[in-house]
Order: structure tokens, then C-alpha cells, then sequence
């Protein structure tokens, strides 16, 4: 009967979003399935999905196709809700709030803070400087109107320089979930990144996770699109996260 199966939906050539009903009645337990499963909920845009284990990035999307953290395979509808309309809506309140209930989901589940990566006790005077920078930057390229938030020495990173993370916040009430320091967000750069290259390097690093930064706090997507990308030239970085970099001076 699988094989005859098979066979019809073979010589039917069916889109796969519309295998939902008739083969998924329990949770994705691949890539493909999820995709099949956002595309029943509205996803259009979409050709593939990836998923990753990056703890800290949980959606992603370039072009046509989506990455997306493994640990949404066993989440609830709302949340796959949230996916699609994070991908697919032209609304940035829409989008924003799309965002925070994704992300919320993983601070209440895989994401947390017992097992956060913490600064070494050896890297805290690179931490403590990488603040002090955060400070000058903000205040010489942002016109001071960032946050000051915790700034981590991460040895997990091997092929990142640095990332951003958002404070998670409960979909419910709208409150941060206590898994960065003082319910904000945090900056992590690259040990081996401070390690190995020049420090107007690692500088550039950190402004393009001030950029994020910014988004973050004007309720923009997370992202490397236009918005992004105009700020960097603004702040007068290379928008791409590279080591190629327009170098300014420490």
C-alpha cells in the first residue's frame, strides 16, 4: 500500500504543502517536514528549509531558503504561526512581535540560562575593554542611544566573529525572560577573533553587532537587509561580516 502510495504522489507531482493533511498528523520530524508544515500555515517565499543548531540564531532567511533552530520541530502551531508571519509579513509591529514570540519560545525551552556560555575569568579584562569601546561607539556612532548591555568573551566561537542576542521576552505579558544579565540583550565576540586578528578588526566586529543592537531596540527584524545595511554605511563599517574591513582606528 506505501509503495502504491508512493507511486501516485510521484506521478502527481503534488506540491508538498498539501500533503499536510493527508500524511502529518503528529509533529515535523525533518526539514522537509516543517516546510511542509509552514506552508500549510502560509508560507510562500520559501523553497527550502535548513535546520541548524545555532543556540543563538533561531529563524533565518536568505533568498529562498530558511534556517531554522532544530528545537522549533516540537514547537507548538503558534509558534510555526509566528515563523510564517515573521518571513512573510510586510508589517514591522507585525514582524517585531512575530519575533519576540519566536524567541521567547526558546528562552522557555532549550535556551536556558543555567547553560549559557559565561566569560572566563582570564578574558574578563578583554570583556571589560570591549565595554568601554561599546561606550565610545555608542556615544561616536549612535549618538548614545544604545543600551548599555553586557559585552561576553565567547571561546565556543570558531567560525563567527560575533553575534547579537535579544533579550527574549514572554509573548504573554511582554516581559524579558531572565536569560541574558538584567533581562537585555547581549554582545558576544569571538575569542579567537580577538586573539588572531588586528583590533580594528574585532572594533568593526563590535559595531556590527551595534547595528544589531539598534535594530533590536527600534523594534526593526534582526536582519542583514536594506535597513541594516544603511545604518552600517552610516556608522561607516563594511555591512558584511567579514574580515575585510574599512579599518578605523583604536
Amino acid at each position: 500500500m506505501l509503495r502504491a502510495l508512493r507511486s501516485l504522489l510521484v506521478r502527481g507531482r503534488r506540491d508538498p504543502a498539501q500533503l499536510t493533511l493527508d500524511l502529518d498528523a503528529g509533529q515535523p520530524r525533518t526539514a522537509d517536514d516543517l516546510l511542509v508544515r509552514l506552508r500549510s500555515l502560509g508560507l510562500k517565499r520559501i523553497a527550502r528549509c535548513r535546520l541548524t543548531r545555532n543556540g543563538n540564531v533561531m529563524v533565518s532567511w536568505r533568498g529562498d531558503e530558511l534556517r531554522v533552530h532544530e528545537g522549533y520541530l516540537s514547537a507548538p502551531p503558534d509558534i510555526h504561526e509566528a515563523i510564517v508571519l515573521f518571513v512573510e509579513s510586510r508589517s514591522r509591529v507585525e514582524r517585531r512581535a512575530a519575533s519576540k514570540r519566536i524567541v521567547a519560545f526558546a528562552g522557555m525551552t532549550w535556551r536556558d540560562s543555567g547553560r549559557r556560555e559565561r566569560t572566563r575569568a582570564e578574558d574578563e579584562p578583554l570583556a571589560t575593554r570591549l565595554a568601554e569601546w561599546h561606550d565610545r561607539l555608542n556615544a561616536e556612532c549612535f549618538g548614545g542611544t544604545l543600551r548599555t548591555i553586557p559585552i561576553r568573551v565567547s571561546r565556543r566561537m570558531r567560525s563567527r566573529l560575533g553575534h547579537y542576542s535579544a533579550a527574549p521576552v514572554q509573548p504573554s505579558t511582554g516581559l524579558p525572560v531572565q536569560q541574558t544579565p538584567n533581562g537585555v540583550g547581549e554582545i558576544a565576540i569571538s575569542w579567537r577573533h580577538a586573539r588572531r586578528h588586528r583590533w580594528d578588526e574585532v572594533l568593526h566586529t563590535l559595531i556590527h553587532e551595534m547595528v544589531h543592537q539598534w535594530q533590536d531596540e527600534n523594534g526593526l527584524p534582526i536582519d542583514h537587509g536594506p535597513r541594516f545595511r544603511a545604518k552600517a554605511r552610516d556608522v561607516g563599517i563594511d555591512a558584511a561580516a567579514k574580515r575585510a574591513v574599512a579599518h578605523r582606528s583604536s
